[in-house]
């Protein structure tokens, strides 16, 4: 089991740790910056943490042996003479770094290999620790690229990278809102999946188009990968053939609307989500923090309680900010309200560290 987390947050990037049987805070970097994201590499050790300054841009550091030093940031090349192309909103669309959204570590047969999903829905590709990257062209060069649209932001977005734990070749990335992508030649070529997923916020006849579809997060099973969960803007989908065709599943209480999910290491039906109302408000229902967590594949669910306040609680819990160690027993999240909470149990119990910290965007086990 890990004894460390790390928290992003609107002011600094917090490392919480277990002594005793007692989680706290102990450690803070970069405190009073805008920590968007961070990622541990389980092959090294290293940790990345990436910035969003605002007015000065985004900044990616990598922290080794104790020492942070800031290392390259994800760069779009050039616009091609006379090229221009539109958001949502009819803006020109610029190739430009507005926010690291996704980080992950590449296979444990290729050390130095790093992945990392950008807005405005670059995917980018780095073999040296992050010193360097490449933008993965035949994904941002391809045709229905310029179908995505923005989903909770007002750009495209890759939020979500998957690999295969036994070939580190194959990999699924998830948009908001562009649905679920694949590739099975490290990023060489790519093909849409996702089918049998809904959006009820387009015309009818695009209801079930596989790019229509804001996925809010993708994740899959390390030991049968072939099993991926989806938290989805319209509700909670599962595959069980490596993201192809997907399930929806309904009538989960309090709701089946939310932005994290996580499943179990070694149990590919047993998976959690945090459950809010959708759209105009955006908050617990009945203002009562709830886990769901379902251990038989999605035919059933048991909204978990205990521990969560369940009284004027309005905590959002972002796509990145529900995580579960290695071990699939410990699981943690923070909210926007600055809440942290830990469960030793798989969900059964839930225990309070802290409600004081600033608005918090991911939570990682290190």
């Amino acid at each position: 089991m890990s004894d460390k987390l790390l928290l992003s947050t609107r002011k600094g990037l917090f490392t919480v740790k277990r002594d005793a049987g007692v989680w706290a805070v102990s450690d803070v970097d970069f405190l009073g910056d805008n920590v968007s994201l961070a990622l541990v590499d389980p092959r090294d050790g290293c940790c990345y943490a990436a910035l969003d300054h605002g007015h000065f841009g985004v900044k990616l550091h990598r922290r080794a042996k104790d020492r942070w030093a800031e290392i390259a940031v994800p760069t779009y090349p050039p616009k091609p003479d006379g090229h221009e192309e539109f958001d949502m909103w009819g803006r020109p669309l610029e190739w430009s770094t507005n926010r690291i959204w996704a980080l992950e570590s590449g296979g444990a047969d290729e050390p130095g290999v790093l992945w990392c999903g950008t807005l405005p829905g670059g995917l980018f590709h780095s073999r040296d620790h992050g010193d360097s990257w490449d933008l993965v062209r035949p994904l941002w060069d391809h045709p229905l690229r310029k179908q995505w649209a923005g989903g909770g932001a007002d750009l495209p977005g890759i939020h979500s990278i998957c690999l295969d734990p036994t070939d580190s070749k194959r990999l699924w990335v998830a948009v908001s809102t562009g649905g679920i992508w694949f590739s099975d030649d490290a990023g060489k070529s790519w093909s849409q999946r996702g089918h049998g997923m809904r959006a009820e916020y387009v015309p009818p006849e695009l209801t079930h188009d596989p790019i229509a579809q804001d996925v809010h997060r993708l994740v899959l099973c390390p030991a049968a990968p072939w099993r991926m969960w989806v938290q989805h803007h319209n509700g909670i989908f599962v595959s069980s053939d490596e993201g192809q065709n997907f399930t929806e599943i309904t009538d989960v209480e309090p709701s089946t609307f939310g932005f994290p999910v996580v499943v179990h290491p070694q149990d590919p039906d047993t998976a959690w989500f945090v459950p809010e109302i959708k759209d105009e408000k955006r908050i617990p229902k009945g203002g009562k923090l709830v886990v769901t967590r379902t251990r038989d594949g999605g035919i059933s669910f048991e909204a978990l309680t205990k521990g969560l306040p369940q009284v004027h609680a309005y905590d959002l819990v972002y796509r990145h900010a529900l995580a579960i160690d290695s071990s699939g027993d410990r699981l943690a999240f923070g909210s926007t309200t600055g809440g942290l909470w830990v469960s030793e149990d798989q969900g059964d119990s839930w225990g309070a560290v802290t409600n004081t910290l600033p608005p918090i965007y991911g939570v990682c086990f290190a």
